[in-house]
Formats: structure tokens, C-alpha cells, sequence
């Protein structure tokens, strides 16, 4: 299979104003001032921010060489989207799960990203932030899927592997500093210019692979149907995640774990095209087993998140004591990189959160000289997190950028506050799940369906 690589910039809109490549934060982006951008792909981590800031489109006033008919074509996209179409955008993969959705052909399971509930009703005109996931899963129920599911579940599940096996090399005199691999455009960038450091990111996979090799076992055991039959769709706020959904070593349940992935514009989309009054759907629940989750499954969203998550349930691991406070304050806010100290008794465990993927360059510059002065890093390649990711809803204005995100942050832990269990060891499907199905944390079963491996890129 052909990795995606669907990041694309039009020719005949492009009008060589490089906002895309002063976003860009690989240099990918090529051109002169005034002329049309190219993506040198083997370069792009395909984070989409360039998407995000286009401003050039296709305009009724202009005349282009391309009919507006071929160009939804080309961008896989359905014929009666009215909006402006920008020189920067990707390639989706809507009219191909409409398709399946039709042929009801299989059996279908969909899994919606903590990043998804905050921004998706922007689409909608309500207001930036509103958190709406009991309304995205009755969208999703009227659309056509068979189970909805929640990755908050898998974010969870990925807490349960990643604490335990930062935890392990701890106390095991492991590799470290291990490095968070939920974000793919962060693991590609390693792969990519910093093959040296593959091994010093964790072995799990992002908590979207997780469910899908979750959905094609586990969920297909529970609803007695053959795995072959279940069609794994993500609804992502991320454009590399339809990269990391390709990927050779994505196969754990003897598939594709996961089919497709739809950004939260392409499941806008969907839901506009089957003419649901999305502000007026009620609030239902995502099914269960897995769509039960905590709190810190809800933060993985924003930066900090999957540091704030991991450090609730690695402290209860290392010292066996309750953390008293669950909000770690200090993994939150805006800046580009944040350092927290965690005194477990055991050791003083060194965290370092960045925001961006251009700030983490020093750092890792520093650890090829020797200087390595943490124990864990979380990297996220879009500005706030996930939810500033490529396929979030398009603000045109910078001001609205950076009050659509401090909503959208406001709403992600308004969220983790709302839920009565905020750890996640503690959920109560996650427990059950270890005790029915994988057996236990970094345990055969659990490395088999749950963990993966990276290789350089050029010997890929």
C-alpha cells in the first residue's frame, strides 16, 4: 500500500504569498516570494498547518484554468460543498466511507478524538469550543454507523501501556528520555531527521491505532461479527492521522486497523449531506465497552494532556499512593515548551512538554551533545495540540485562531472536570478489558495488539 501522502498545494490558486511555508515546521514548503509553492514530501510530516493558514482560493471573481467540478474531484470531495476551496488542502477520504456507509456491506464501527467534540459545532454556527460530543454521537448513530465509539477509551488504554512502560524504564535502567508517540507527524519527524532517537520513542501506538486493532478483535468478538466484515473509521482533528492509519506496521489485528479517517471538516461534511439539524440532535452516549472513559482520556486533546494523563496514573504506579490533586496545572498552558518536576518518593521523575514541533529541535540537538536532563517528553507538532490540528475548522483570521484554541482548551478540561472517574487505571472498562482480553499492561497480548516498532524513513 502506498503511504498518503495528501498534502497538496494548487497550482492554479497558489498565489506564492508564503504563509504556508512561514507555518511550515520542517521547511517542507519550496518556492519563491510571488510563485507557486511546491511540498517537498519526502520532508512534510503532513500536520496540515499550512492548510490552516491558506488564504488563497477560488474565487467566483476570477477566472481559473480548472472548473471548481474537477477540483472537488481531485480532493476527493463530494459536489455539493459551496464553501471556498483553498490552494493548500488534502486529500480526504469522505466519499469513500460514504460509499461503504451505502453498500451496508459492513459492519461499521466509528471512533471520534477528544479534539473533535469542541470544535465540530463551529461548523454548525455555534459558538468557538461548544462541546458537543452526546450530539456527534447521535450524528453518527443517524449517519449510519453500527457502533460508536470513543478514542477517550483507547486514550486511556494508551495511559495504562505508556505509564507502564515509562515506569519500566525507570526502574529497569532503560533507554530514556522516552518520548510520547501518540502524535504521527512527531514520529515521522524523528523517523525522518532524527533517526537516532527512534528507539527513545515509546513502543505504543497513538490511541486511533489502539482502538482500531481493539475494533477488529475485541469489539468484533463482543458483537459476534467476523473481523473481516468491521470497517474502522476515525474522525480525527489531524491530517497526518490518515498517514499513521496507512503504515505498514498498523496490522495488528490481521488488517488494516483502521480503514479510514475523516477529519472533523470531512465529518461535517458527511453530516450536512444527509441533512441532519445537528444543533437540534439530542445527547447520547458512545457505546459501550469502548466508549467508557476517564478524564485523562478527555486531555489528550490539548497539549500537556497526554503528559497530565500519564503523570495521574505513572505516580500512583511508582509511589502506590493516591494523587491527591489530579490537575496538573503545571503540564497546562500556552507556551511553546514547559518543564515539571514530579517527586515520587523514588526519584524526582523530569518532564518536558512542547507545543510545536520548530521547539523541540534544541532539545534534541542538546541530547546528541549528551544533555539529556528529563525523563519523559511529550511533543506535539501543532501549535495548541491536537486541538489546532490541520483538520479542525478553518478560522481565517489569526485573532480567531487563537480564541477558537483557548475555547476549545477551555471546553477539553471543562470536560475532564465533568467526568466522575478522572484517572485512567481507575475506568472501570479499561480494568475489564485487561482482566477479559489483554492480560496485563506491556503483557504478551497487550504488545502484540497495543505496541508497534519504527525505521528510519529512507528504509521504509
Amino acid at each position: 500500500m502506498k503511504s498518503y501522502d495528501g498534502i497538496k498545494i494548487d497550482p492554479d490558486l497558489c498565489t506564492g504569498c508564503r504563509q504556508c511555508a512561514a507555518v511550515c515546521p520542517v521547511n517542507a514548503i519550496e518556492g519563491e516570494q510571488g510563485g507557486t509553492q511546491i511540498i517537498n514530501q519526502a520532508k512534510c510530516v503532513m500536520c496540515g498547518q499550512c492548510i490552516q493558514v491558506c488564504s488563497a482560493y477560488d474565487s467566483v471573481f476570477e477566472k481559473h484554468n480548472v472548473s471548481r467540478q474537477k477540483r472537488l474531484s481531485v480532493r476527493h470531495l463530494p459536489e455539493f460543498i459551496t464553501e471556498p476551496l483553498f490552494a493548500a488542502h488534502s486529500i480526504g477520504d469522505l466519499l469513500k466511507v460514504r460509499d461503504v456507509l451505502k453498500s451496508k456491506t459492513k459492519f461499521m464501527m466509528v471512533q471520534c478524538a477528544p479534539a473533535v467534540r469542541v470544535a465540530l459545532a463551529e461548523e454548525f454556527g455555534l459558538p468557538l469550543g461548544s462541546l458537543v460530543p452526546g450530539k456527534m454521537a447521535a450524528a453518527l448513530r443517524r449517519i449510519g454507523f453500527n457502533r460508536v465509539y470513543d478514542t477517550n477509551f483507547a486514550a486511556d488504554l494508551t495511559i495504562m501501556e505508556e505509564a507502564s512502560e515509562l515506569v519500566s524504564r525507570v526502574r529497569n535502567h532503560g533507554l530514556l528520555p522516552m518520548f510520547t508517540s501518540c502524535c504521527p507527524a512527531w514520529v515521522k519527524f524523528v523517523e525522518t531527521h532524527y533517526p537516532e532517537f527512534i528507539d527513545n520513542l515509546s513502543s505504543c501506538k497513538s490511541p486511533q491505532q489502539m482502538a482500531g486493532s481493539m475494533f477488529k478483535t475485541y469489539g468484533a468478538s463482543v458483537d459476534g461479527v467476523e473481523p473481516e466484515r468491521v470497517y474502522s473509521v476515525a474522525i480525527m482533528p489531524c491530517t497526518c492521522k490518515k498517514f499513521e492509519a496507512e503504515r505498514r506496521e498498523m496490522k495488528a489485528s490481521g488488517y488494516q486497523d483502521v480503514d479510514a479517517v475523516l477529519t472533523t471538516r470531512e465529518l461535517a461534511y458527511l453530516i450536512k449531506e444527509a441533512m441532519i439539524d445537528f444543533s437540534s440532535l439530542p445527547e447520547e452516549t458512545f457505546d459501550k465497552p469502548l466508549g467508557v472513559y476517564s478524564g485523562a482520556g478527555s486531555i489528550f486533546g490539548i497539549t500537556g494532556g497526554v503528559t497530565e494523563a500519564a503523570i495521574r496514573t505513572a505516580y500512583e504506579m511508582l509511589t502506590g499512593k493516591q494523587l491527591s490533586d489530579v490537575d496538573v496545572t503545571a503540564a497546562r498552558g500556552e507556551q511553546s515548551i514547559k518543564r515539571l518536576t514530579l517527586d515520587t518518593g523514588e526519584l524526582k521523575l523530569k518532564t518536558v512538554v512542547v507545543a510545536g514541533l520548530k521547539n523541540v529541535v534544541p532539545i534534541l540537538e542538546n541530547l546528541k551533545q549528551g544533555e539529556a536532563d528529563f525523563h519523559f517528553m511529550e511533543v506535539m507538532t501543532c501549535p495548541a495540540g491536537c486541538i489546532s490540528g490541520g483538520g479542525q475548522p478553518k478560522m481565517l483570521l489569526k485573532d480567531d485562531s487563537i480564541k477558537a484554541y483557548d475555547r476549545r482548551g477551555c471546553s477539553i478540561y471543562e470536560h475532564d472536570k465533568e467526568q466522575y472517574i478522572r484517572k485512567s487505571h481507575e475506568n472501570p472498562e479499561i480494568q475489564d478489558i485487561y482482566q477479559r482480553f489483554l492480560g496485563e499492561p506491556l503483557g504478551h497480548q497487550a504488545h502484540k495488539l497495543l505496541h508497534t516498532h519504527y525505521k528510519p524513513k529512507k528504509s521504509v
